[in-house]
């Protein structure tokens, strides 16, 4: 039987979760919080209407991360046509990002999610090893979300090369 984890770690998220609650393909996402770049904090069914990507990234300012933010922002306009959202989310905190999106002039916001609650939810955390280390980070991850907030697609294990086309042509696949 799964792990019951504590309400508290899933603010916004229904009753009862158990570790096995990672949203299913084609199942309603549940309504979620998180601070915000915007300013003003982030929640998920404020987005019904619009179709959605949720981009987890390991850490502001390191190489594939930022190449893979210039590419989702160097596109944004293409995904803005199609009704597509973009918001990317790591552990970092919201002055991190805001540095990070200033530097690399990003048009779209980044989520804070320092307590791993949006990570767990999404399973994206995995061991990993760096030189011999092992320790537990984020595996870059994109998840697709409709106009009725249901996951229609979702890419694990990310290689960043490529990878914002193929998420466009599911945008285009859905339209």
């Amino acid at each position: 039987m799964p792990k019951k984890i504590p309400d508290e770690d899933f603010p916004g998220f229904a009753k009862n979760k158990t570790a096995s609650s990672t949203p299913a393909l084609g199942k309603k996402v549940s309504n979620f919080k998180a601070s915000s770049t915007a300013g003003a904090p982030f929640e998920l069914k404020n987005f019904k209407g619009k179709k959605v990507v949720l981009y987890f990234y390991p850490k502001d300012h390191t190489s594939g991360c930022t190449t893979q933010g210039i590419d989702f922002s160097k596109d944004i306009k293409k995904f803005k046509k199609e009704n597509v959202e973009i918001f990317g989310i790591s552990r970092e905190s919201l002055d991190s990002h805001k540095k990070f999106i200033e530097k690399q002039d990003f048009k779209f916001d980044l989520l804070s999610d320092p307590d791993e609650v949006l990570c767990k939810h999404f399973d994206v955390i995995k061991e990993k090893s760096m030189y011999g280390r092992k320790y537990f980070g984020i595996e870059r991850s994109t998840f697709f979300l409709d106009e009725d907030l249901k996951l229609v697609k979702e890419w694990r294990k990310v290689k960043v090369p490529g990878h914002i086309e193929d998420v466009f042509n599911a945008v285009k696949e859905l339209s």
